[in-house]
């Protein structure tokens, strides 16, 4: 940062800075609460993105920061300069007793500013103490030659010139609000050796004396008992609309925001009514969705249109791709999306495969209504028709059903490989087909029977 000071330490004048593309004005959280007050306070949103551009095509000239006062000349959009003023209240002597108090208490506080940080634990402590240090609605109160009474797009664009200034340098705000650098660090020095020599000399820990843990424990029956579970909710809470006039700013999807609200509400709601189930405890935590498993999640969710669009080109893949993703998730979350991208099982035994063709066999006591199947132990076709089986690590069966070019999911894993060869048989309805063997010996409702049977043929 280009910048220099007077003797007092009272001004800084920073060069304006170049040009800046896309990107966001705000990089750190502060940067972002900065912006926030100008967002919540500024009535006319226009005027706000007109001060976003000005500030990206670098019309901002050098920024002068001193207490109480930024000042900065804004070129605007057609070339005309203006005088930008933006005013924030200086903190009174008693609340910078209190802040710098506070501050010098904590030596990570002090470590933190001088690495030009600023943790959200100073400020909540600033807080705590009365002070607030960054600014709120309203507290941002704008000047400008131009003549406008609120926010202009000369002082928007001023604010997010700021931010990014902010961003390299939070004792910038500290200023602001009425001390330079110098000054604090001198006065915090200070008060740090201040609060050290009060310290004991001595600061040594001091092991406590062993207590037998009878004693220890004993109190614990005078404990209150811990509060009951919350209730149940009968269905998730319902999402208000995002959708304002005017619009929201640029880059804000608020259909996709909605439908986010919804998918965290129902899964709020599901999570809860787990957690309230019996023998909930000694479940084990599920593993955390990969970004295409979520991705999935969803889809299968129904979302817009233009949301599933955002879902494709996030995940870097196709629509028929996520299409039948959504249709397998539907069948069996990640177990059935591993079993859709070939992530097969260990190879079965020589005797678990003389049984599996035993269950086949015996199936289709009619040779000539007898699929044959030719595969490996993880992935079986059946020759002649567009079913297949695939075989997982958890020992389950997976129905699949060739269409249009692709093999589609065609039901729930089952543990028995005749079941699973009549849902992939059977879901031929779905596609218009005509094929005589959806079961034994041709009898359509051989495909429910053959999950008490084991059976099928082999190949």
């Amino acid at each position: 940062m280009n910048g220099a000071s007077d003797d007092a330490g009272e001004e800084l004048v920073l060069a304006a800075l170049p040009p800046v593309g896309g990107r966001g004005f705000a990089i750190t959280w502060w940067g972002r609460s900065w912006l926030k007050a100008l967002e919540d306070t500024a009535l006319d949103t226009a005027r706000l993105r007109q001060g976003r551009r000005v500030a990206r095509g670098g019309a901002v000239g050098a920024v002068s920061v001193r207490p109480g006062r930024l000042t900065a000349v804004v070129r605007a959009e057609d070339g005309a300069p203006y005088r930008a003023d933006v005013l924030l209240r200086r903190l009174t002597d008693a609340e910078w007793d209190r802040l710098l108090r506070t501050v010098a208490g904590e030596a990570g506080h002090i470590a933190a500013l001088l690495d030009r940080d600023m943790p959200k634990r100073l400020v909540a402590d600033a807080q705590a103490a009365g002070v607030d240090l960054l600014p709120g609605i309203g507290d941002l109160d704008p000047e400008c030659e131009c003549g406008e009474w609120d926010h202009c797009s000369h002082t928007a664009a001023l604010c997010y010139q700021v931010a990014r200034l902010l961003d390299a340098d939070p004792f910038l705000l500290l200023l602001l609000r009425g001390r330079g650098e110098r000054e604090l660090t001198d006065e915090l020095q200070r008060r740090s050796a201040a609060h050290a020599e009060r310290e004991p000399r001595d600061s040594a820990p001091r092991v406590a004396e062993a207590e037998p843990a009878a004693a220890a424990w004993a109190g614990a029956a005078a404990l209150p008992p811990l509060p009951g579970p919350p209730p149940a909710v009968e269905r998730p809470g319902t999402v208000p609309s995002l959708r304002t006039d005017p619009p929201a700013g640029d880059g804000i999807d608020v259909v996709a925001l909605e439908f986010l609200a919804r998918d965290a509400a129902g899964r709020a709601a599901r999570w809860l009514a787990e957690a309230l189930a019996p023998g909930h405890a000694g479940t084990a935590p599920q593993a955390p969705l990969s970004v295409w498993e979520d991705a999935v999640r969803l889809a299968a969710g129904e979302p817009p249109a233009a949301v599933v669009g955002r879902l494709t080109r996030g995940c870097g893949r196709g629509r028929r791709e996520l299409e039948i993703a959504v249709r397998a998730w539907g069948f069996g979350g990640p177990a059935a999306l591993a079993a859709l991208a070939g992530e097969r099982g260990a190879p079965l035994s020589e005797p678990e495969l003389r049984r599996v063709r035993e269950q086949l066999a015996a199936a289709w006591a009619d040779e000539e209504r007898r699929p044959v199947l030719r595969g490996d132990g993880d992935r079986w076709t059946v020759v002649g028709e567009r079913a297949q089986l695939r075989h997982d690590a958890a020992g389950r069966w997976w129905p699949y059903r060739r269409r249009a070019g692709h093999w589609w999911p065609a039901g729930p894993a089952e543990r028995d490989p005749v079941a699973a060869l009549a849902a992939a048989r059977g879901a031929e309805a779905e596609d218009g087909e005509t094929t005589g063997g959806r079961g034994p010996d041709g009898d359509p409702g051989a495909a429910a029977a053959g999950r008490q049977a084991s059976a099928s043929s082999t190949g």
